[in-house]
């Protein structure tokens, strides 16, 4: 059976659709059978694997169209992409309206443990239903945190939340990892927050890190993953470091 993944945290911009494509195309890359499943309305994963956002989406769920007439094959074999479009975005006054609302992601992604070696979901920048369904989901929890001033910021409310769905939910739901981001290592400042973050939370933050970088940055825009558009960069080998580390985590 494979492993479900959830890319959260309730700050925009820490990296989590970066690592989510980028951890996936680096397993799909050794051989692993691979799916990223966009739950953003912002559908950036879905523009980073060189897809857009129309046709068919995660939107399509709700509707109980089954999850292998959604998931596309992208251009790094072994990667297929469940995309997203805007109009998820309304998808938190349906799932109000439903009786299985907290729930219909990890009903809708069942068969998808039994097709692929690993699932990623790319969560919003929320914890809202979307998040919830995530994580109800998942069996493990990544967080990406930015190595800036407001990095321990939220944090505690996202691991509550994680402890709410857990006992509410999902009894098997853990952390697999904090992953440390956008680490600029010409900075005290990024030093003394990465510092700070192995403080509070020891062995849960990987020992590999994801600089700042230009290629990471550039590689979106390409609808390329950072080992496609630029294998030999910085960003590609801390990738490749923390897909591994993943793996060893179990």
């Amino acid at each position: 059976m494979g492993k479900v993944f959830a890319l959260a945290n309730q700050k925009g911009g820490v990296g989590k659709t970066t690592t989510a494509v980028n951890v996936a195309a680096c397993l799909a890359e050794a051989g692993a059978s691979t799916l990223v499943v966009d739950l953003d309305p912002q559908a950036n994963a879905t523009s980073g694997l060189g897809e857009h956002a129309n046709g068919t989406s995660t939107y399509d769920l709700l509707d109980g169209v089954p999850l292998e007439e959604l998931a596309h094959e992208t251009a790094v074999p072994n990667l297929h992409l469940v995309p997203s479009r805007p109009e998820l975005a309304g998808a938190a006054v349906e799932l109000a309206r439903r009786e299985d609302g907290e729930t219909f992601l990890p009903q809708a992604l069942g068969p998808a443990r039994a097709r692929y070696d690993f699932v990623f979901i790319d969560c919003p920048p929320s914890l809202g239903p979307l998040t919830v369904n995530a994580l109800a989901a998942t069996d493990r929890v990544l967080v990406p945190v930015q190595c800036e001033y407001y990095a321990l910021e939220g944090l505690a409310q996202l691991l509550h939340s994680v402890e709410l769905v857990r006992n509410r939910l999902n009894p098997k739901l853990a952390l697999a990892g904090m992953i440390l981001t956008m680490v600029d290592g010409r900075t005290r400042l990024a030093a003394d927050v990465a510092a700070e973050v192995r403080r509070h939370f020891g062995d849960l933050v990987f020992e590999a890190v994801v600089p700042r970088s230009v290629r990471l940055a550039e590689a979106p825009s390409h609808g390329l993953p950072i080992t496609v558009y630029d294998r030999g960069s910085a960003g590609a080998d801390a990738y490749y470091r923390v897909a591994s580390e993943l793996v060893d985590r179990g």
